[in-house]
């Protein structure tokens, strides 16, 4: 090589040759890089260098894949290959900066090292001629030779080799010119340009045609944009070469091939960009115009042209929010298509215009109307442009020198700064007041967000409250008292209430927009200011006037005739009431003419929107959203029946029966107080009356929740049982069912839900049409023969008898006609010669004349038919399992048989046939066998289903066992009876994307994931289908792969996701197949001719397939994962990858980070979109996308995920999947008919926008757990949803599957919302963003989508929390406001009860025990209760209060949630088996983790609204069920549940201890025992639910752990698993961050604890001797509080002092303290008569105290860290959590002493699961055993 003077010389590369005595080692240290570097580490498949390569150095890629392609044929060439790479990347990168790079050609160097010495030249002796022979003989045999009958993707890589190989050439021989191989390269870089991956229009490669670029509407959409005729063409520039000169070759000049192109160079779009959204606007064009078509073919001749009204449909559908936003702003449109254009080019070029824009937005697209403002600029420019055609050239608007990104630079990415700058200031603290102020809306964490979005139903019950507590406390309590004058007067008083809240509302408006005001325009301020004026003169005038007319009263009946008499002698409040009032009734009046109302609210007539400026905010969305009248009525009439059952409830069982105890109460003296009452004096016992009813008010705005939950379940009921009585007009034809029937079947054998022998008789046979009966499957036709032998065998003396008999039951008769006529069949076919057909011939015209004539029962011995049908029955095992490789003998014996048949039939069973076989004379018959035909397939089914006609004599009813194969079935068969729209044609269909967001979950399992033995029937199945019988494990690591993809299907992994997503693809290729193919002719024609076609139709099919179906996989860290050295993600990469290969059509989008090195010596981080697909052995990226910043700086991530790929995604419908769903192909199938209800006529001009569909929980039968959530969430998405979309029409969009009108969406923010925290639940804003636009959701039951959910208790709890964290974020969002604001009042119920609503009164729920007890506890320490409640004149009226109290237990103990659940159960099983689905749940402590749940909701909804910190758990699903630690149960609960609950356990002790009421009342007892239940819930159900919790090596384990966790010190590095500290100081993450209104509310809810300490001291015997009620008292109890703190603290600080190093000292210390406590002891029970009880009760006095002073503690800690008490809080904080823990943990340890309690509570855990045969116990110890499968 030295003698060239060029390329590598020696072993070190020429760039890196400085560096060779530092960096050069010996060939066995590459090996060492390989391994710890980049692959292999930790078990992890080794993988070529190609997929390790940097980010930042990508385009040495196809370098090192060249290299690993054409290592066999040439190793010396492939590391010339490597040292190009070596040389690129060094030249890219010199100083090694970015990221992963060093590493990288430190490593790539090894290697080259390695090779230099290993590989030899083969074609000459230099490597500057080996180079340039092997370029030559490569370009000769793969470009050359066979060029057309290889595939593009083949081509594509030899181009791209060929590609490589020449710059390869050129830099091992640099400074040469090689003219005659130059000009040979630029053929080659042209004709690869012609095979560039594509995405799924091969747009590029033109030989050989592709079946998908055949279709007419392609070819015609194809043509239509490359139609350029007229257009100016922009001025490109030209690159330079070295010289200065201008490179002349037409190949350095960008390509204007057609529209797109064009507005690439106009405007700076990117190249990917533009590539995109070009086969994006063909397929849009192609299937709209097929959609408009019909299934209409043209003849060849014709060509097919794109319809002008498929343009104008597409513009209409994508260009609709942009008109609308020019009529709002009162702006003229500025596009403008000429009205004299001959061609569709102008509307071409601004729907491409806009696509583009809408391609490279990145998180701009979450901001329709700024797209709409820049493509309103841009569409002028674009004007401009193509209206000035007086020269041919002009400059392109978007220039930027040396970039491709022009219009990102210049436009997107200042939008992008602006919003990421916005963002940081939102969340940076330090800046939190210089921030920029909000616009319109101020997300303040307040409570009274409620109010201030649904006013006007907070205004309806408290009104309603006032009017029936003034009509109950009458005279006569009766609701006809309201006619009385003196109750109607103070009735009336609910209007100067109503203008009290009026006047709260509009001050609110201005308080919690005062961030805003800046931004607000004029009219806006003036507007607030007003309300706020005019609330408060009604606040003034209302009060006023009424106490004026006091001395005037009326009645109802004189108020109404009064006003027609005399006018003027009414009382001037009466005229105040109805001028405040006459807003309301014009709303009243809008709402009955409802569409007059929705014109006026939509309208952007400046006078019309002048008029409606007081009622309705300037606002471009959230107008007019009014439904039609049909469906106004039918929510109208639920609510109006809800309201009235409600205030009729709340009236005669929670307000009347209060109203005589409470004038009792009041009418008492004061009683004498056993404590210091700070308010001695007050009237009428006040205090008494506001503890009774102040739970009575809560349950009173709570129990609206219980009635909807009635309501709800009654309405669903109703609805969905009605809903499965429609049925199809026609039904169709039974021979294309059939195909969709065995599909069907073929994939659930696939899916080993069902055995080789249930999948033969669930078939429909493929041999349709040879026989004179239908086939129906073997499964409907089991046991029929059998037992029509068993009547030929009764049968003695008429054939008519017999023929009764059969034809009794159809299926019998159709069974015996086709086993006779098969088995002629099968016998014709086998035989040969002339003279044995003969036999069968007149064996035959006996049966036939024998029937004719009626003989049939004379002329054969029937009763002997078994014995013939046992030989038929061998006779077709021998065919079935007939080996080709021993012909000889298997022709003897079904020589034999067939002899042996042919006697039994003649001799046996004809009574006359003895001479048929004497005919033949002494032939050996059936010597000759043609056995041809069993090699084919069809022939060899038409055996089996023969043999098991005739074989199975058990019912079939049972067929299939698996219970998810019966469901399945169960369903497809039910859905096929409900109401759907028709299917059209596969051509005529919508087409649709499939778009799944996925981040680092579970792609496949691995072997070392699957730890339990499994023995149940889908293994068994599995095992059968694959023909594999293990007899160990080793012989079952063998086949590893296959289980590990078996497992991962019955996991929650994204391999099974793929799967079921793909089905859609098959079932449309099979349905287009059933368009295109008549099955029944195709049945019957078997020529070649008829194969040929087939194989036409089915590339036609998989094209269509192709342009109508989409799957992306949104894959955000699919780059990372690459490049990773972590074992975990280098498997899913590769897992990935592997589904990519495995299934062609599958696409992954990825955002790909490249950290690269810039002029100045430091590094940038770019972003960018990529779209992948599966090639041979690697992916290969189709478009590449740059980014103006990382999408996920300002968004949530999962949206984000979406966001950046909704782009790569096709089609007019897209549905959104997440990670953890599945699909089935049978659903697949009914995909048309689903798509088909967005062009629908039923639902008028308010088309759907999101499709709802059901979904089934596969995940119910893991543990009992997982059984209560599946049932939970079955019944929301059934029952639940289907309530929402119908009546109530308050469905949004909560998840997936929904499907979205995708152009509606896209063109509207998107399919969902991405602002950090408030977007939390992303998914249900995209259905309040849809709904606020005009859009309608609507919900659909006969398609179903698996889902998996969580199955443990930790999980399903992060679960619930994740999503009560998003209703609290929800609550404070804007769009609740205007939702809330802007519903009619009926529609704003629905939404309130059934999004926020549902958790804000959960937590009412808990507030109400609280307010119960400490009510109770005020009365008990105070004495009321004994002096007043005890009272004899009160003992008659206790019962109100309880029966009021009693319908919220109902609720706390999460009952209402299983009244859904019992309804859809009872619907789809029946009520049987609904009632005992209950009656189990109940047994496994269903009602414990309900209970336990709606402490999880409170906690982390009124966190999430009080202090934020809401953020996106992952709940870790999956099927693994493990052990949780003690120390982790407590972490996840002892905030939101320990806390709480032993909080309540200390009220119900000190009221059982002090209290003495209520003893003997039983509704009383069931009110205080649900209270005990809900704290024994929230205290031990994550131990109850626990696996192993009460085994006592692993309580042990546990304490071990938890003692070791509470002791460790934290510190930097220490996570909160490892240390309390860390963790204890993580839980006040939320207090840090939160506002100073928080933090005193915070303080002043926690003085609560004070009140046990204040009450018990009173208490104490050394108290009560002395009777002594001072406030001293209370203040010398402080004194020994504050001591015992002192104490703590001296033995902190002792600790620290002396534990080390004087221990002798710290010793002598507590020793004093010691005797200390205990001679004061000794002195108080001696000289104060101190009592044993005294102590317990200071104990429970004090103990509620300290934990005060350290609430207060953590809400000051900015302050305190800063001194020294904050250590003395910690250790407080520590001494705390070591007594709760220990409370928690001595029930554990007791009852681990039980061995029974362990195995009790597995089979109460894992019951589901034991009744499906898996082994729990070895789930729970982890073994690994794989048991035998004989």
């Amino acid at each position: 090589m030295a003698s060239t003077g060029a390329g590598p010389s020696g072993p070190v590369p020429r760039s890196m040759s400085g560096r060779q005595r530092t960096m050069g080692r010996a060939p066995t240290r590459a090996f060492t890089m390989r391994l710890d570097g980049f692959s292999g580490e930790d078990g992890v498949e080794i993988v070529e260098e190609s997929e390790l390569v940097p980010s930042s150095l990508a385009p040495i890629v196809p370098i090192l894949r060249a290299a690993n392609e054409i290592e066999e044929e040439n190793p010396r060439v492939a590391y010339l290959c490597r040292f190009t790479a070596f040389e690129k990347a060094h030249t890219m990168d010199p100083n090694s900066s970015g990221r992963g790079v060093r590493q990288f050609k430190t490593y790539l160097l090894h290697r080259l090292e390695k090779d230099e010495q290993e590989t030899k030249r083969r074609l000459a002796t230099t490597d500057a001629r080996e180079i340039q022979r092997f370029y030559e003989h490569y370009c000769k045999k793969y470009l050359e030779d066979d060029h057309e009958r290889r595939k593009p993707e083949e081509m594509a890589r030899y181009y791209q080799i060929a590609s490589v190989l020449y710059d390869v050439l050129k830099t091992v021989t640099p400074g040469k010119h090689h003219a005659e191989y130059d000009k040979y390269a630029k053929g080659v870089e042209k004709e690869k340009a012609s095979f560039s991956q594509y995405n799924i229009l091969p747009l590029n490669i033109s030989v050989p045609r592709q079946p998908i670029m055949e279709i007419p509407e392609i070819k015609a959409a194809v043509r239509l944009l490359r139609h350029m005729d007229g257009l100016p063409m922009p001025r490109i520039e030209v690159p330079q070469s070295s010289d200065g000169k201008t490179v002349p070759d037409e190949m350095d000049r960008p390509m204007v091939h057609d529209l797109l192109d064009w507005l690439w160079q106009t405007f700076g779009f990117q190249k990917g960009n533009v590539e995109n959204q070009k086969e994006h606007l063909i397929l849009l064009l192609a299937n709209i115009d097929m959609r408009q078509r019909g299934n209409a073919h043209q003849s060849e001749s014709h060509v097919h042209m794109i319809r002008n009204s498929t343009v104008i449909d597409l513009m209409d559908k994508i260009f609709q929010n942009y008109n609308s936003w020019c009529r709002y702003l009162h702006l003229e449109s500025n596009i403008r298509i000429p009205r004299d254009a001959s061609t569709q080019q102008p509307e071409l070029l601004y729907i491409g215009l806009y696509l583009l824009i809408w391609g490279e937005a990145s998180n701009v697209r979450f901001m329709p109307e700024c797209l709409c403002y820049i493509f309103h600029h841009m569409a002028r420019d674009l004007h401009d442009i193509i209206s000035d055609r007086r020269e041919g050239l002009f400059d392109p608007p978007f220039q930027q020198e040396g970039s491709d990104d022009a219009f990102l630079q210049l436009v997107i990415q200042p939008i992008y700064s602006v919003m990421q700058k916005m963002f940081a200031q939102q969340h940076d603290h330090a800046i939190r007041r210089r921030r920029a102020s909000k616009t319109n809306f101020v997300e303040v964490r307040t409570f009274l967000h409620l109010f201030r979005s649904f006013d006007r139903m907070w205004a309806f019950f408290i009104l309603s409250f006032q009017a029936m507590v003034i009509i109950a406390w009458s005279p006569s309590g009766s609701l006809s008292s309201i006619f009385e004058a003196d109750v109607f007067r103070n009735v009336s008083t609910i209007f100067i209430t109503a203008a009290f809240l009026n006047f709260l509302q509009a001050m609110l408006e201005i308080i919690l927009n005062w961030k805003a005001w800046k931004s607000l325009e004029c009219s806006q301020r003036i507007r607030c200011l007003l309300k706020f004026v005019v609330a408060i003169a009604w606040l003034i005038i209302l009060p006023i006037t009424y106490s004026s007319s006091i001395q005037n009263p009326t009645g109802l009946v004189k108020f109404f005739s009064s006003w027609i008499r005399n006018v003027q002698s009414e009382s001037i409040y009466n005229f105040a009431v109805a001028l405040y009032m006459l807003p309301n009734i014009l709303s009243a009046l809008f709402f009955i003419f409802l569409p007059i109302r929705g014109i006026l609210e939509r309208s952007n007539s400046r006078i019309i929107r002048f008029l409606l400026w007081w009622t309705q905010p300037k606002l471009y969305v959230a107008r007019g959203m009014y439904e039609d009248i049909c469906s106004l009525l039918k929510y109208t009439t639920f609510w109006i029946l809800l309201l009235i059952c409600k205030l009729a409830f709340s009236f005669y069982v929670e307000i009347f029966p209060l109203v005589e105890p409470t004038r009792i109460i009041m009418s008492l003296e004061r009683p004498p107080y056993e404590w210091h009452e700070f308010f001695p004096n007050l009237q009428h016992n006040l205090g008494v009356v506001t503890t009774i009813w102040a739970p009575i008010v809560m349950v009173y705005f709570m129990d609206t929740q219980i009635w909807y939950a009635i309501f709800s379940t009654i309405c669903g009921g109703v609805n969905g049982a009605f809903s499965r009585l429609g049925e199809e007009d026609k039904t169709p034809p039974f021979d294309k069912f059939a195909d969709i029937w065995n599909a069907f079947i073929n994939s659930l054998r696939e899916e080993d839900l069902l055995s080789d022998r249930e999948k033969n008789l669930l078939i429909v046979p493929s041999s349709g049409g040879e026989t004179s009966v239908f086939q129906w499957p073997p499964f409907l036709l089991a046991s029929k023969i059998p037992i029509a032998l068993d009547m030929a065998k009764s049968v003695k003396k008429k054939d008519e008898e017999l023929m009764k008999r059969i034809k009794q039951d159809p299926y019998t008769e159709y069974a015996v006609i086709e086993c006779y006529e098969t088995l002629l069949d099968i016998l014709y076919s086998i035989i040969v010669e002339q003279g044995d057909k003969k036999v069968v011939d007149r064996i035959r015209e006996s049966i036939k004349d024998s029937m004719e004539r009626k003989s049939l029962v004379k002329e054969f011995r029937l009763d002997e038919l078994p014995q013939l049908s046992a030989k038929f029955d061998k006779l077709l095992t021998l065919l079935k399992d007939y080996d080709e490789n021993d012909p000889v003998k298997k022709n003897t014996q079904i020589a034999n048989l067939l002899q042996d048949i042919m006697e039994i039939i003649t001799q046996d069973i004809m009574k006359n046939g003895q001479g048929i076989l004497k005919d033949e004379g002494q032939k050996q018959l059936f010597a000759n066998l043609n056995l041809d035909s069993l090699k084919h397939v069809a022939w060899r089914e038409k055996c089996i289903r023969l043999q098991l006609l005739l074989t199975t004599k058990e019912s079939a009813i049972y067929v299939p066992t698996n219970l998810e194969a019966r469901r399945r079935i169960t369903f497809f068969a039910n859905s096929l009876f409900m109401k759907m729209p028709r299917a059209p044609p596969v051509r005529s269909m919508m087409s649709f994307s499939v778009l799944t967001p996925y981040f680092k979950e579970e792609v496949l399992f691995s072997p070392d994931d699957l730890h339990k033995k499994n023995e149940d029937d889908e293994f068994r199945n599995f095992l059968e289908r694959i023909g594999f019988r293990p007899r160990d494990e080793e012989q079952l690591k063998e086949r590893m792969e296959d289980i590990c993809h078996w497992a991962s299907y019955r996991g929650q992994t994204l391999t099974r996701t793929v799967r079921g997503m793909m089905y859609y693809r098959r079932a449309l290729e099979i349905q287009c197949f059933q368009d295109t193919k008549d099955p029944a002719k195709f049945g019957r024609d078997r020529s070649i001719e008829s194969y040929q076609e087939l194989q036409s139709d089915s590339e036609m099919a998989q094209a269509i397939a192709d342009i109508k179906f989409t799957y992306v996989v949104s894959c955000q860290v699919y780059g990372m994962q690459k490049t990773s050295k972590d074992q975990k993600d280098k498997s899913s990469y590769l897992n990935i990858l592997n589904l990519m290969i495995t299934n062609p059509s599958l696409r992954v989008a990825y955002i790909d980070e490249v950290e690269a090195p810039t002029g100045n010596g430091t590094t940038e981080k770019t972003y960018y979109s990529v779209l992948v697909k599966g090639g041979e052995k690697y992916d290969e990226e189709i478009y590449r996308i740059k980014l103006p910043g990382k999408p996920t700086d300002i968004g949530e991530g999962k949206p984000e995920n979406q966001n950046h790929a909704i782009i790569f995604t096709r089609g007019e419908a897209l549905q959104a999947i997440d990670m953890n769903q599945d699909n089935y192909i049978e659903e697949a199938f009914k995909m048309r008919n689903v798509l088909a209800e967005f062009e629908s006529r039923k639902y008028g001009k308010r088309k759907p926008t999101i499709l709802g569909l059901r979904e089934h929980i596969f995940t119910g039968s893991v543990s009992s757990l997982a059984w209560f959530m599946s049932n939970q969430e079955t019944s929301f998405v059934t029952i639940g949803q289907r309530v929402l979309a119908n009546p109530l029409k308050v469905r949004f969009h909560y998840g997936h599957p929904d499907i979205f009108d995708r152009l509606f969406h896209i063109t509207r923010g998107g399919i969902s919302k991405a602002s950090k925290t408030i977007n939390l639940s992303e998914d249900i804003f995209s259905g309040f963003n849809s709904t606020m636009r005009g859009g309608n959701v609507t919900h659909h039951e006969y398609m179903q989508v698996g889902k998996g959910r969580d199955v443990g208790m930790n999980q399903i709890s992060s679960f619930e929390a994740k999503v009560a964290n998003g209703n609290g974020e929800q609550t404070l969002s804007r769009d609740i406001y205007r939702l809330g604001r802007r519903f009619d009042f009926y529609r704003m119920l629905s939404f309130y009860f059934t999004t926020v609503g549902f958790y804000f009164s959960s937590m009412v729920t808990v507030l109400t025990v609280y307010v119960f007890l400490y009510g109770r506890l005020y009365l008990v320490m105070s004495g009321l209760e004994k002096s007043i409640l005890m009272d004899p004149r009160n003992q008659q009226n206790v019962k109100a209060l309880e029966n009021a109290l009693a319908s919220q237990s109902i609720f706390q103990l999460g009952l209402l949630l299983v009244l859904p659940m019992i309804m859809e159960v009872g619907l789809e099983k029946g009520f049987r088996t609904a009632l005992g689905e209950f009656v189990i749940m109940q047994l496994q402590l269903a009602s414990v983790f309900f209970t336990f749940q709606l402490g999880t909701k409170t906690h982390y909804y009124g966190r999430t609204i009080l202090h934020g910190g809401a953020k996106y758990i992952p709940t870790g699903r999956g099927f693994v069920v493990y052990h949780a630690k003690f120390a982790e149960n407590y972490r996840m609960y002892s905030r939101s549940h320990f806390v709480k609950g032993l909080e309540l356990l200390i009220l119900l002790v000190v009221y059982l201890v002090y209290g003495s009421s209520y003893r003997s009342s039983n509704l009383y007892l069931f009110v205080t025992c649900s209270i005990w239940f809900l704290v024994a819930s929230w205290l031990f159900a994550p131990f109850i639910f626990n696996p192993s919790c009460f085994e006592w090596q692993k309580t042990v384990d546990d304490w071990t752990d938890w003692r070791k966790w509470m002791g460790n010190r934290g510190g930097i590095g220490m996570s909160v698993e490892q240390s309390w500290e860390a963790w204890w100081i993580s839980e006040q993450d939320h207090l840090r961050k939160t506002s100073i209104r928080a933090l005193l509310l915070e303080i002043i809810i926690s003085l609560r604890f004070l009140i046990y300490q204040y009450g018990i001291v009173y208490h104490l015997n050394i108290a009560v001797a002395r009777h002594n009620r001072s406030i001293m008292v209370y203040a010398v109890s402080w004194v020994v509080m504050l001591l015992v703190l002192v104490v703590l603290k001296m033995v902190s600080i002792g600790r620290q002092k002396f534990g080390t190093d004087l221990q002798l000292m710290f010793r002598i210390l507590k020793g004093l303290l010691f005797l200390g406590f205990v001679s004061v002891m000794a002195v108080l029970f001696v000289v104060l008569n101190l009592t044993i009880s005294d102590v317990f009760a200071s104990v429970l006095g004090f103990l509620p105290t300290g934990w005060c002073i350290l609430l207060i503690g953590q809400a000051c800690s900015p302050l305190l860290r800063r001194t020294m008490l904050w250590d003395s809080i910690m250790e407080l904080g520590r001494s705390y959590e070591n007594i709760m823990g220990l409370i928690l943990f001595l029930p554990i340890g007791f009852l681990s002493w039980f061995p029974f309690v362990s195995e009790f509570q597995t089979r109460l855990l894992f019951n589901q699961a034991f009744s499906r045969g898996l082994q729990i116990s070895r789930i729970l110890a982890g073994q690994k055993d794989i048991g035998e499968f004989e």
